[in-house]
């Protein structure tokens, strides 16, 4: 299936919490060129990674059909052979528990953060993750 975003912008993945939230994430990346896509559930999360570029998800703990570990879960398995197609994830979650922690870690999760989710560290996180995955550039620039 074809990307029907052109693969020079930067997409992240968000849970369809509330539409108020998704809409400020997207309003606070979108004018630094990050597209947004969201998920109403973790079959559909695993569907719009599978099907278009997401290069950071974004992915409740407790999103409905499928959670965001299991989401990282069922990606990780679908792309053994290709890990680097695993794009790095962010859960978020009402309860950081040490044993979510643990799992998180095992699964090589990027970071978890606690509901609410505060926007200055969730973009603080992001940047990261550019920094550490993506070597400081956009996806797909020379």
């Amino acid at each position: 299936m074809s990307d029907p975003c052109p693969i020079s912008r930067f997409t992240v993945l968000l849970p369809n919490e509330q539409e108020e939230w998704h809409q400020t994430i997207r309003g606070l990346l979108e004018p630094q060129g990050v597209t947004t896509v969201s998920a109403r559930n973790g079959r559909e999360a695993v569907d719009l990674i599978e099907s278009r570029s997401v290069h950071v998800a974004v992915l409740d703990v407790q999103m409905p059909q499928f959670g965001g570990l299991q989401v990282v879960k069922r990606v990780r398995e679908l792309h053994k052979a290709d890990p680097g197609r695993v794009p790095p994830a962010i859960l978020v979650a009402n309860d950081l528990t040490s044993q979510l922690l643990r799992e998180a870690l095992s699964h090589h999760v990027f970071s978890v953060l606690s509901k609410p989710v505060d926007y200055a560290l969730l973009l603080d996180t992001l940047a990261r993750v550019v920094r550490r995955r993506y070597e400081s550039r956009w996806p797909g620039s020379a």
